[in-house]
């Protein structure tokens, strides 16, 4: 039999259905089939309407990377770790991964080479390169970087679509300032052996560099090591004329250049590394000084493997637990600023970054299990003198501080700029004694405070407080650390809070001018109103010395002192909303909430309606008459 497609019938009846008696039921599925077809077709046909090609399903690995990265997404909205895609993605901050512990430091990836300190940062680039990783040329991979600021340690992840990806971890230790350290871990997805090719450390542009083996003792087995010494040139001291060389001496593990996983398992290999170097010398002087280094560092490798403890795992935590028992120690000492959504506004990613440079270049000497008891003295003390520190405009303000760091030498070019500020504007105590005191030293330069003639004062213009700062544990000699908060309230005003985190005894502040009597600060905050005076005074005074602050009453001499005016709406509103017209009140978000759910309750009665009333009664009263 056959059947003739009528086009004129279907239309008719088309025609009959929706004119005759279109419920409310029948709408509800007409519209429940056109949402459908919009929901799993419309996406192909709009890609194939504009000629956009079907996205990758399930790609392994942006779903492997996205694991990796989970337990740091917190810690990256709050500026305590940074997360860097490789090549970077929108929105990232660009600053390159990097350890460093003073001693030497190098960027995270794979040509980097080892720098040691020249000047007053780690500024001398050695030619070999120690990075261990997984050979990915040819591969389609996916790569991410994440700093870990708090404890000194970079993590690096890598996934492969062969069905394998590599976990690094790496960081300069600090209490053995001359070891480098690398944990891989290499995870086998795949229910087979893999081999994969490593990229090894190896020796590039060092014209003068001689290699020798050697073993040494791991727990109960013996592995190679290779010792590499050379030297690298040093610029001619002031006054001379000849150009010096440092004898450097590395010792680094050797390795295969072809690494079996096991079947849907996890190969984990510990790396240490250690380099050595003298002074500057000159080159007739460097036979007689290579010997030395290579026995320093050969002795530092082996003391680095006793207190790691090859093999047992406990003890490596431990021996990993050190480090970041320095850095959290070092980060004790804070500064925290409200985030701004201004464009191209100093916000707490960059601080952070900068932050973690500079203190990458420059040894933590009190922590170091090599520095005697008089050196650590001598450093107590230092971090109890900062007079002088810091004698300028605070620094939040200077952009020259807070260039980009995009590349190894543009963070090395920041990193000697601070360096050369913190110098030169009285803070060269703090900066003899090492990480802790370059820590204070810039927590002081973010808020203009200065240590002078027995007091410590907040010397900030009030127009520049418009948004809210804290300083955590300033240094106040030897037994005393302050709090200092700047807070700006609702009317736009900025107020201070000053509180004592701990004291050995009684100390005291007065606002902008001292014209009124000192208050005695306590372990709960103390609230300052902020002043401007007539010509520009420090906003906040503090002391030990009571009478010294009554007599800063009679050695400050204004014209005038006032309470500061209100910040403008249109600032304010900038930093906090990114725009100049400030947020919709509480009142206009309350009314959408209550229209959103007045229209759903509306609808739900409409459908249980329209599907619990009789049949009957349903056609009696949308049927024509």
């Amino acid at each position: 039999m056959n059947y003739k497609f009528d086009s004129s019938d279907l239309t008719r009846r088309l025609k009959r259905t929706f004119d005759g008696n279109l419920s409310y039921r029948k709408l509800f599925l007409l519209l429940f089939v056109v949402a459908v077809f919009l929901l799993y077709i419309g996406p192909s046909f709009l890609r194939w309407l504009f000629g956009q090609s079907e996205p990758a399903k399930g790609d392994q690995t942006m779903r492997c990377m996205d694991d990796r990265l989970t337990p740091f997404y917190l810690q990256n909205l709050e500026y305590n770790v940074n997360i860097r895609h490789q090549p970077p993605i929108e929105y990232e901050h660009d600053a390159i991964p990097y350890v460093g512990n003073g001693w030497f430091g190098l960027e995270v990836q794979n040509d980097a080479h080892l720098n040691i300190f020249r000047g007053r940062a780690l500024l001398q680039p050695v030619h070999f390169h120690p990075i261990v990783s997984v050979a990915s040329s040819g591969q389609t991979f996916r790569e991410a970087t994440v700093v870990e600021y708090l404890n000194g340690i970079v993590h690096r992840f890598q996934c492969f679509a062969e069905g394998y990806y590599a976990s690094y971890q790496y960081y300069a230790h600090r209490t053995l300032p001359s070891v480098f350290v690398q944990e891989l871990q290499l995870t086998n997805t795949k229910n087979q052996l893999m081999d994969i090719d490593l990229v090894v450390p190896r020796i590039s542009d060092w014209p003068t560099a001689t290699v020798k083996n050697i073993k040494l003792q791991h727990g109960s087995a013996i592995l190679e090591y290779q010792v590499v010494s050379g030297t690298v040139d040093v610029p001619a001291t002031p006054g001379s004329t000849e150009r010096g060389v440092r004898a450097v001496s590395i010792v680094a593990r050797k390795l295969p250049r072809v690494l079996t996983l096991k079947k849907r398992g996890t190969t984990k290999l510990e790396l240490l590394l250690t380099i050595n170097y003298s002074d500057p010398i000159v080159h007739d002087q460097y036979q007689l000084h290579k010997e030395a280094v290579e026995k320093q560092a050969i002795d530092a490798m082996n003391k680095a493997l006793v207190a790691a403890e090859y093999g047992e795992h406990s003890a490596y935590n431990s021996f990993k637990r050190d480090h970041v028992r320095v850095w959290n120690a070092l980060w004790e000492t804070g500064f925290h600023i409200s985030t701004s959504k201004a464009e191209n506004t100093l916000n707490g990613n960059n601080i952070n970054a900068t932050m973690y440079a500079v203190v990458s270049n420059a040894r933590a000497f009190e922590f170091e299990q090599s520095v005697t008891s008089v050196r650590k003295e001598e450093i107590a003390r230092s971090l109890t003198y900062a007079e002088g520190c810091y004698d300028s405009y605070h620094t939040l303000q200077a952009e020259n501080l807070w260039r980009p760091m995009g590349s190894f030498e543009e963070q090395n070019a920041v990193v000697a700029s601070w360096m050369l500020t913190l110098e030169k504007q009285g803070c060269h105590n703090l900066i003899k004694a090492g990480a802790s005191g370059i820590v204070q030293a810039m927590v002081l330069s973010f808020g203009g405070f200065r240590f002078s003639n027995q007091h410590l004062e907040l010397n900030i213009h009030p127009k520049y407080l418009h948004r809210d700062y804290d300083f955590r544990r300033l240094n106040y000699g030897n037994m005393t650390h302050l709090n200092i908060s700047i807070t700006v309230r609702d009317d736009n005003k900025a107020v201070l809070y000053v509180a004592l985190d701990r004291s050995d005894r009684n100390y005291y502040a007065c606002d902008a001018g001292c014209l009124d009597a000192p208050i005695q600060l306590r372990q709960s905050k103390v609230t300052f109103p902020v002043k401007l005076t007539d010509p520009p005074t420090s906003i906040l005074y503090i002391t030990s010395d009571r009478k010294h602050m009554e007599d800063l009453r009679h050695a400050i001499h204004v014209k005038e002192v006032v309470e500061a005016p209100a910040h403008e709406h249109h600032v304010i509103a900038l930093h906090r909303h990114g725009h100049h017209l400030g947020g919709l009140p509480t009142l206009f978000w309350v009314s959408i909430f209550v229209i959103i759910i007045v229209f759903h309750v509306f609808l739900c009665k409409l459908i249980v309606k329209e599907y619990c009333e009789p049949p009957d009664k349903m056609r009696y009263r949308y049927s024509k008459p």
